[in-house]
Formats: structure tokens, sequence, C-alpha cells
């Protein structure tokens, strides 16, 4: 049982926080907590709960210019993760939960994402570009392993010949190596692996529900074997927790086959600024106001940048020293590596009505 000021463990967040779409709010008493804790009691029910929902579309138009991607899939909303720093919590207050404790144990299920991702493939004016699993939150969460949405997903774009990309930190991918493993050979996948810290203690603080980060590295190396592109997503960089990492990463990603690394700087936006300082003042007390005036300094005293083409990479001197960084390990570990644009091309010869033309 958590006392007040007290690190609670397995999950990223340390409470609820008040929903700014709500017109009541409610707050939990530090008196009533440590009663609790007394008498051994609960003060909340923090099993995860799944939750079925059936949208009426699947594919997102990704309008921001600075995310590498142009259209989005989430088979999932809220993710079990509980990554502290996830920028996804904000996107839980418009389906009526907060961004702290409900983002990681209250999940949407969407039970039709199949039947909507092929009715979006049969609209005639439709023209291939590469869909990306997920741009919100992890598609191979821990919820994967029981309704397997994302498998159906991935033998649905094999099924049509579409491009997909795949962001995860999670090693359950490793059970779909069957199926992205025929999408690969057809050009048509792209795996990001996000790899934050090579510290398992940092790793459980900060990604309480993550895979261990053992077992990403496998995942990277598995994956680079059966001739999967992989790009390893050393993100985000936090200044005075994983900052000095960022070489070490590199190396690692490379030394399992990764073709490419990709890095972010954090960034706390919206209500994910409030989570974060709560969570650092009780799972890293001695250095937390370090991190968080150094996490300032890149983003021109502020705790949040929302300038595009700034907001990810931040600016000033520390912004400029992790830049460097990457740039040298790059050089140094990934010299002539990448990766290929994917095939936009087969789709046409595979999409509804097509067919009876082979």
């Amino acid at each position: 049982m958590q006392a007040e000021g007290e690190h609670s463990k397995g999950r990223g967040a340390q409470k609820n926080i008040a929903n700014r779409f709500d017109k009541h709010q409610h707050e939990t008493r530090a008196d009533f907590l440590n009663y609790c804790a007394q008498e051994g009691d609960e003060p909340q029910n923090l099993k995860t709960l799944f939750i079925d929902t059936f949208p009426k579309s699947i594919v997102n138009k990704v309008e921001s210019p600075d995310v590498g991607m142009g259209f989005s899939l989430n088979p999932y909303q809220g993710c079990e993760h509980g990554c502290v720093y996830c920028y996804a919590r904000n996107s839980h207050e418009y389906w009526g939960y907060d961004a702290g404790l409900d983002f990681e144990s209250r999940i949407l299920v969407k039970r039709n994402a199949v039947q909507l991702l092929e009715a979006y493939f049969m609209r005639k004016s439709y023209k291939a570009a590469p869909i990306v699993l997920s741009g919100n939150t992890d598609c191979y969460q821990p919820a994967e392993k029981e309704f397997q949405i994302t498998r159906r997903l991935l033998e649905t774009f094999y099924k049509y010949r579409h491009p997909v990309g795949i962001i995860t930190k999670n090693a359950l991918i490793q059970r779909d190596l069957d199926i992205i493993r025929e999408l690969a050979k057809c050009n048509l996948i792209q795996v990001n692996m996000s790899i934050t810290s090579l510290e398992e203690k940092t790793r459980r603080l900060l990604e309480p529900r993550t895979a261990s980060i053992k077992k990403r590295l496998e995942t990277v190396k598995k994956l680079s074997e059966a001739g999967v592109p992989v790009n390893v997503m050393t993100a985000p960089i936090i200044p005075g927790i994983n900052s000095h990492e960022v070489l070490p990463l590199i190396k690692a990603a490379a030394d399992h086959g990764a073709r490419s690394v990709g890095y972010t700087v954090v960034r706390l936006n919206g209500a994910i600024g409030g989570i974060f300082e709560d969570w650092l003042k009780t799972a890293m007390p001695d250095r937390a106001d370090k991190v968080l005036n150094q996490i300032a300094a890149c983003h021109e005293g502020n705790l949040n940048d929302s300038q595009f083409g700034r907001r990810m990479r931040g600016s000033g001197e520390f912004a400029t020293q992790i830049k460097a960084q990457v740039e040298l390990g790059r050089k140094k570990y990934l010299k002539g590596r990448g990766i290929d644009p994917l095939d936009c091309s087969l789709f046409e010869k595979y999409r509804p009505g097509q067919l009876s033309l082979f």
C-alpha cells in the first residue's frame, strides 16, 4: 500500500489527476491514504480494465510535420506499459478518463479495427501510403497478448500488400515474426524499437510494464537476422536520467543489427508535466530539481515547447550536446547503414477488384 510521498511500483503515474474537460473534480487526501496504509486497505482498484469500443474510423492522418509519419492506426487507446513521460497520456482525456493512472489502467480495445482497415482500403480513390502501428499507444502492449488485434491487422496489410510501420517497446512482437518476415520480403515493413536506457533499474522506474532491455535488444537482433529493417528509437532523452547513455545506446543498437537510430528530447506537454514532476519527486527525489531544470533548459525555460521543428529536438546547450552525441554515434557505429523507403506499388495489384487480372 502506497503512503503519501512513497513511490508506487508497477505504475508510472503515481495518482489520478483531474481531467481538464470534467466540470467536477475530486482529490484523494493525504490523511485518507495514510489511513488506508495503516488499515491495509486499497484506496482504489488499480486492476487493469479492458473496455470494448467500436469506432467509426481507424486510420488517422497525421498533420504534425515533425513526427516522421503520414498516417497512423491505434488498435488500443491507453497503454498499460505506464511510461511516465508518454505524450499519448493527454489523449485519454478526450475519452473521459484522466492522463494519470486511468491512462495505464483503463484500456480501450478497438474490436472492429480489422474491418475498418479493410473498408479504408476499399475506397476507390485510395492511394497506398505507409500506415504506422501505432502513432499514439503501443500496439504490442500487454492487451495484445489476449486480443491479437495487431496480428490480424498485419495479416490484413500482407493480404493487400500494403506498407506498414511498427513502433513498440515490447518483445511480444516476436510472436508475429512469421507474418513480419513475409512483409519484409516484399519491402512492406519497418520496425521501430524504442529503447530508452540500458540500465534496468532506470527502465523499471520510467517504463514499469515494458519488456526488459535484454528482451528488447534480443528482439532487435532476431528481427534484423530475419531481414526486417529495424530503427532503434533512443527516445526520449531525458537530461539527468538517461542523457549519459546516448553513445552506449547507439552502440548496443548497432551491435544487435539496427540499421538506424532516432531520438527525441523529452517534452512534458499538457497534463504530463504534473504527472512527471510528481513521479520524479517520489522515484528520484535526490535529483528531481536538477532534472526539471535541465529539461527546462532544453525548451526555452519551460518543461514543454510546442513549436514545430524545435519541440522534438529541443534548443539550447543541453539539446545541442545531445544532438552532437547522436550524430557522433551514427558516424561511429552506423556508417553505411540505412533503411530504404517502403514499397507502395504492390497495393494496386492486390486491392479489391484487381485479383481478376491474374
